[in-house]
């Protein structure tokens, strides 16, 4: 009996940007956008974005597309973007005086962001 090669997965591409100074709720509202887009539409989506967390988005997708390209010899024109996982990071915590000799806690929140590009073979 001969044994079957075993089938190819997909080849993923990650990149990712920790302790970003935006919450994750705005990382995410941009993040949402991009699921399952080719790199290069999602590249100009991002442009066309006028927020903070969308030019983050935008350096990590080129990072990961310059990954893809350097160490795994694969064509930006064949990246989809697989997911984009938006985790909270740590939280400074701060004070602010308030009335009557009080304090009113300020929360200044971090993410953490995961990109992951798909390689997807037209044949």
């Amino acid at each position: 009996m001969k044994k079957e090669a075993p089938v190819k997965e997909l080849e993923c591409v990650k990149a990712t940007l920790k302790y970003v100074r935006t919450s994750a709720k705005k990382v995410r509202d941009v993040a949402r956008l991009l699921k399952g887009k080719p790199a290069l539409n999602a590249v100009a989506l991002v442009k066309s974005i006028r927020r903070k967390s969308a030019r983050l988005i935008g350096d990590l997708l080129h990072s990961a597309i310059a990954n893809a390209e350097n160490n795994n010899n694969l064509a930006a024109s064949k990246l989809m973007v697989g997911s984009v996982i938006v985790e909270e990071g740590p939280v400074l915590k701060r004070f602010i005086p308030a009335a009557r000799g009080s304090a009113h806690p300020i929360r200044k929140r971090m993410s953490h962001i995961r990109l992951i590009l798909k390689n997807i073979d037209k044949k």
